[in-house]
């Protein structure tokens, strides 16, 4: 397959945003590349290049190029889109003989700035846990972010945060905090136990970030402290935004369901002390696609749920 990695004058730079929308002018370009690639319309695809595209790979030098690749894996059966990091679009890509990952980038003109082919190495999508979750927090909290839709949940729109929760904890008054909220120890959840919803091990421990003044967000390190625990059928259980200093596991530690984590807190890009959790398909959040969760046995609302993912506004408590 070495021969197969085409590297073709490859110009935009990645970066972390992602979405999970494939764009208009995206799916434009690509349908076009596909059915000119089938029909050997070399000349038609050339000319969907930018001015730095056609010089650094002329008409002859694509003919090569695509002759080479059709003569190796065939013509194009399907593509599937799979993300859009910046100026990016990523597609899982059939051939009759192989799968490639075919990435296209644009420019402002919508001109192919630049076109990779390699081995697609995608990391299996996961829709929702196989694994037992119990919910990892004692006491009842509430869904202030959770559900499917943009309006329960702006999480949405991110590939790797889709199904994503954000919980605390009010008061019967409705309110998040005691006093003015100046201070994270106000705030019912600064400083409640965070426990493991399963057995796994721990992937990845972020513990130096400050907490913030409530209000004052930190765009530097999104999570701010972390935890992500692996689970024995390929789950990565995400935790964001402990408090500084609280995390009681070390990477590459067994737990058990149950086991310490940390103490809530409001690090990273956080208005008040708040629990976000979510699952996705690999341990890395800007390569990953989330998943899902269904947790085994919960109280929604005072009522008892099996296997239920709660969704924005229940009040939430362990069985």
């Amino acid at each position: 397959m070495k021969n197969l990695l085409i590297l073709i004058a490859f110009l935009s730079i990645f970066n972390s945003a992602i979405s999970q929308t494939e764009k208009d002018n995206y799916k434009q370009v690509s349908t076009k590349f596909v059915s000119f690639f089938n029909a050997s319309k070399n000349d038609s695809i050339v000319a969907l290049f930018s001015s730095e595209m056609n010089a650094a790979l002329p008409i002859e030098k694509f003919t090569q190029v695509s002759a080479g690749l059709k003569l190796q894996l065939g013509s194009i059966k399907k593509i599937r889109f799979v993300r859009l990091q910046s100026s990016s679009a990523l597609y899982e890509t059939t051939f009759d003989n192989a799968v490639l990952g075919m990435t296209i980038s644009l420019n402002s003109k919508n001109e192919i700035a630049g076109l990779v082919f390699k081995p697609y190495t995608e990391a299996k999508e996961i829709i929702r846990n196989t694994t037992k979750m119990k919910l990892p927090f004692k006491g009842e909290w509430s869904v202030t972010w959770g559900g499917d839709t943009k309006e329960q949940n702006y999480h949405v729109e991110s590939v790797a945060q889709k199904n994503a929760f954000d919980i605390l904890i009010k008061d019967e008054q409705g309110s998040t905090h005691k006093g003015t909220g100046e201070s994270n120890e106000d705030y019912y959840a600064f400083g409640k136990e965070l426990y493991a919803p399963c057995d796994g091990e721990v992937v990845l421990v972020v513990d130096g970030v400050k907490d913030n003044i409530p209000g004052v967000l930190n765009p530097i390190y999104i999570p701010g402290n972390t935890v992500i625990i692996k689970t024995a059928n390929g789950e990565f259980a995400f935790f964001a935004h402990f408090k500084q200093h609280s995390i009681a596991v070390k990477q590459g530690q067994k737990v058990s369901a149950g086991a310490l984590l940390g103490l809530c807190g409001n690090s990273g890009n956080s208005s008040e002390a708040h629990l976000h959790f979510h699952l996705q398909n690999v341990e890395d959040m800007t390569k990953a696609t989330g998943a899902k969760c269904y947790f085994d046995q919960l109280k929604v609302n005072g009522v008892l749920k099996l296997d239920y993912s709660p969704v924005k506004g229940e009040k939430i408590s362990s069985n």
